[in-house]
């Protein structure tokens, strides 16, 4: 059978290569050897084109949208040759990637003689070597201290591993058995979806498969510059902030401007803080993604997201600043700064669109790494927490309750998969009652988790909000900031700083608590019968629900119609008294 390059037919390969990125995400969370990978699902899969640009992406972390096209040109203008079978790797923040233990797999297809696609995923590895077990730990001052730095390797030639590169990398680890099986696994990914890519070819045609995928990018492109057109032009800005860079104790200060024109936009960075001491530092290609991520979000979470995507969106940054930094700045914790430029966005786009726009969430990427000896083994673990804070409200709903930070999504590690495979019991996992924004729409809880430690452990980690509280929106509170308290409600408790490496003995307690989020529109236009729901299922106090919500309940939970009245009509009065 016969196809042509037709509209029907673009998107059905466009749905095949959708596929197969997420049939490659699928195997390597069943191939991963660590809950990173396997639970936590820190990882991304894609089919690129052959100079590189993206042509499909599997529905998995977001933070990595911008990392596997920005390396894979920069790769094209290196290696020399890129035969089949070959699977080439690079962490390397400075070349396109994220940090030290992000490392990402690129694997030629070839059709015909010639470069047709790219295959590439990209994991969070437990241990890349470096200062600091786990290599999580902010407060390190540049990249030479984050680990062992990989340029463009090739770890597979024609399909066999180069040993004497696994031999350097494993020599350079800490847990050389666990990451160096995640590499096989990702190696093994990109191999397979190479066949997969192959086999769409066959199907179609390699005339057909090219011809579609040039509209597809096209297609993309359409799509974003009409919705950029339906926005009014204008100069928007956002501010936002990151407590500190983990040496430092002051704020860094993120101001995001956005200049609408017609079916385009500029983004640019002016008023931005220059790179600091500290690791929060945020390579290019993780700039960009957080902002192309942002229009996504805004325009629509469903939208088809290709190379084309992008183009009506040109994003600017003077070199040396925190968004755009020089080496050998260290970058480790560059989620921190992430995060807030997805906030300082979204606070920048309320004013042009704000039905499109969500309050603060808890913005920050709460990465914790704990490396001891097992007291039964005797052998090193290393075990890594992502936790998940409040979602900022939406103008027509809650924010969700626990949720990763915007850019990552990732699934939280269960507390039987914790307790399997480390020497911890995990106390308490909940959410924090009020930690979310009052709001017309309450922002999303906060969690807590509660960590006993059975052995000692060094504990590396970064994480932020813990002094600058997110943002509500249109009238919406703020949420709660987070906290680390180590042995809570003990005579040796102690809070802990938001970034940097310390040590715990056995039997200590952490209690991680996460930021939680903004409410959007004001508290007082919520339902009373909501605020009773919120109550009752332990979401809202019956304080926040006087104090913040202007609704008073009885002892036995039920609405006092006649006092809530009065709080509300007292508010309004005073709304009303206010000068425009």
């Amino acid at each position: 059978m016969s196809y042509i390059a037709d509209a029907v037919t673009m998107q059905v390969i466009r749905y095949g290569l959708d596929a197969i990125a997420d049939d490659m995400g699928k195997n390597l969370m069943r191939m991963g050897r660590t809950t990173i990978v396997k639970e936590i699902q820190d990882i991304n899969c894609a089919v690129l084109d052959a100079e590189g640009g993206i042509l499909a992406q599997a529905n998995l972390c977001p933070l990595m949208l911008f990392s596997l096209p920005e390396t894979a040109e920069n790769m094209l203008e290196v290696i020399e040759t890129f035969d089949e079978g070959d699977v080439v790797v690079s962490n390397d923040p400075y070349t396109g990637g994220q940090h030290l233990l992000d490392v990402q797999f690129f694997a030629p297809v070839h059709y015909e003689g010639k470069l047709r696609a790219i295959v590439a995923n990209i994991a969070h590895q437990l241990d890349m070597g470096g200062a600091v077990p786990g290599g999580v730990a902010g407060g390190l001052t540049e990249i030479y201290q984050e680990g062992l730095r990989l340029p463009f390797v090739k770890l597979y030639r024609a399909g066999e591993e180069d040993r004497d590169t696994f031999r350097f990398i494993g020599s350079n680890i800490r847990i050389p058995e666990k990451t160096l099986d995640d590499f096989r696994a990702q190696a093994a990914t990109t191999l397979w979806g190479v066949q997969r890519v192959q086999a769409l070819i066959d199907k179609y045609g390699l005339e057909v498969f090219m011809t579609s995928t040039r509209n597809l990018q096209d297609y993309a492109e359409q799509l974003m510059r009409k919705a950029i057109l339906r926005m009014p032009s204008g100069r928007y800005v956002g501010h936002d902030q990151l407590d500190d860079d983990g040496i430092e104790d002051k704020p860094v200060p993120i101001q995001v401007n956005v200049a609408v024109d017609g079916d385009h936009m500029i983004v640019d960075f002016e008023g931005t803080s220059a790179q600091t001491t500290g690791n929060v530092n945020c390579p290019w290609a993780c700039t960009k993604g957080a902002v192309y991520y942002t229009m996504i979000g805004i325009v629509d979470p469903y939208m088809v997201v290709n190379a084309g995507t992008f183009r009506p969106i040109a994003v600017a940054s003077d070199d040396g600043l925190v968004t755009k930094p020089l080496p050998p700045a260290g970058v480790t914790a560059r989620s921190q700064t992430m995060t807030k430029i997805v906030e300082a966005m979204l606070k920048a786009m309320s004013e042009a669109v704000p039905s499109r726009v969500v309050a603060g969430s808890h913005g920050q990427a709460c990465t914790c790494s704990f490396v001891g000896k097992h007291p039964q083994t005797q052998r090193r673990f290393a075990y890594v927490e992502i936790q998940g804070g409040g979602a900022g409200a939406r103008p027509d709903k809650d924010g969700p309750d626990g949720q990763d930070l915007h850019l990552g999504r990732f699934m939280n590690t269960p507390v039987e998969a914790a307790e399997l495979e480390n020497p911890v019991i995990i106390e308490r996992y909940e959410m924090i009652p009020d930690s979310g924004g009052a709001g017309e729409y309450r922002g999303g809880l906060a969690l807590r988790r509660d960590i006993r430690f059975l052995t000692d452990v060094s504990w590396a980690r970064y994480a932020d909000r813990q002094k600058f509280a997110p943002q509500g929106l249109f009238g919406g509170l703020p949420g709660t900031m987070g906290r680390f308290v180590v042995n809570p409600g003990a005579q040796s408790e102690k809070i802990m700083k938001s970034k940097g490496v310390d040590q715990l003995t056995a039997g200590d307690l952490l209690s991680i608590r996460l930021p939680g989020s903004g409410g959007y529109g004001a508290p007082w236009k919520r339902s009373p019968e909501k605020i009773r729901w919120d109550v009752v299922n332990g979401k809202v106090s019956t304080e926040s629900a006087r104090v913040d919500y202007l609704v008073a309940l009885d002892q036995e939970l039920n609405i006092d119609e006649a006092e809530t009245a009065r709080l509300r009509s007292s508010r309004q009065a005073v709304e009303h008294s206010l000068p425009d």
